[in-house]
């Protein structure tokens, strides 16, 4: 098999968090202990997915905190914060806070627009200011600049008995060079790379162009280039990719019957763009690490990075995630020139 430009530095993963609506607890101590387990198969990050009014995490950052007490050497991510349900101040506070219990091993990722369905909950988020709100990159922006240090107040010294501060505490120094933008566009990798952030590329991208054919490998090849040409490093701007892929190597006949079952029914809307966003998805990737393996060493944009954080399907047990994981860390990681973390 053919190695790729970039062998591959580090390997990670990704996990939505569901749980019971009636029994929560079960849940999120499952997504804890599978953070747990990937420290101990030498997995180098574990990212949570962001779910707001859903029976998935809807407080990563809480989570991380947890997960950074029950672990001493994995990074620990979001992919992705929706800044639109946060206010970039007390964000900037809880990420800096986490990190420095984590000693410095959190990864937030972010990315902006209108909170999913805002007309039904802009009354209960912003009752006031629905109206004025403003998602665009600057709240980014403004995290950006809280986290990395620059002023929140007019006002620094001693008030009676009390010191203030004029910047975010506690400060976090490498905080600020560990912000990820999670984008699917050409215009949001260009802005993550002119604003030194690095780039969290997914299985869904926009296809822009008016025409077809659109191959969703050489669309996400684009927006890596079009994030590091815009970059202050250059083609050493960290990007991680994150497909969904489902090694077998141990699965049980019963896993596997499940896994292709699950791949299968979402590989249609893979074939063309879908809705007004014109959404692109990559096909889920299901087989032995040696096949999985192969056809990743073909795929433009996997050719073009040295990190991944593949994507937990959201609906699988327990025990489910613990053999993918398994198989990732034992099988594939190997397969494509990684090495586990100590």
């Amino acid at each position: 098999m053919p190695p790729t430009p970039r062998p591959l530095r580090k390997l990670g993963f990704l996990t939505i968090g569901l749980f019971d609506e009636a029994d929560p607890r079960p849940g999120h101590e499952s997504t804890l202990e599978i953070i747990e387990l990937g420290e101990r198969l030498g997995f180098d990050s574990a990212w949570l997915r962001h779910r707001h009014l859903q029976y998935g995490i809807s407080s990563p950052v809480a989570v991380m905190a947890a997960a950074s007490q029950r672990t001493s050497r994995i990074e620990l991510g979001t992919a992705v914060i929706p800044l639109g349900w946060e206010n970039p101040l007390r964000l900037a506070e809880d990420l800096a806070t986490v990190d420095v219990l984590s000693g410095g091993r959190i990864n937030p990722g972010v990315s902006v627009g209108p909170p999913m369905h805002f007309d039904e909950v802009r009354g209960a988020l912003y009752p006031d200011t629905s109206d004025v709100e403003d998602f665009s990159y600057e709240r980014v922006r403004r995290l950006l600049d809280l986290v990395r240090g620059k002023p929140a107040s007019d006002f620094s010294g001693v008030q009676g008995f009390e010191v203030f501060s004029d910047r975010v505490q506690p400060h976090s120094p490498g905080l600020g060079r560990r912000l990820w933008y999670g984008g699917g566009s050409v215009s949001s990798a260009r802005w993550a790379g002119e604003h030194g952030m690095n780039f969290l590329t997914s299985s869904v991208v926009k296809a822009e162009g008016p025409e077809g054919p659109y191959d969703f490998a050489e669309i996400q090849l684009s927006h890596i280039r079009a994030f590091r040409a815009a970059h202050p490093d250059g083609e050493a701007a960290r990007v991680s990719q994150g497909l969904v892929v489902i090694p077998t190597d141990s699965a049980s006949a019963d896993q596997r019957a499940r896994y292709e079952e699950y791949a299968a029914k979402r590989t249609p809307r893979t074939a063309a763009p879908q809705g007004p966003a014109r959404l692109m998805f990559a096909p889920d990737i299901v087989g032995t690490s040696e096949e999985i393996a192969e056809r990743l060493h073909a795929h433009a944009a996997f050719r073009e990075v040295d990190e991944v954080a593949f994507a937990l399907p959201f609906t699988f047990e327990h025990e489910d995630y613990v053999q993918i994981l398994t198989d990732m860390a034992t099988k594939l990681g190997p397969a494509l020139g990684w090495q586990p973390g100590a």
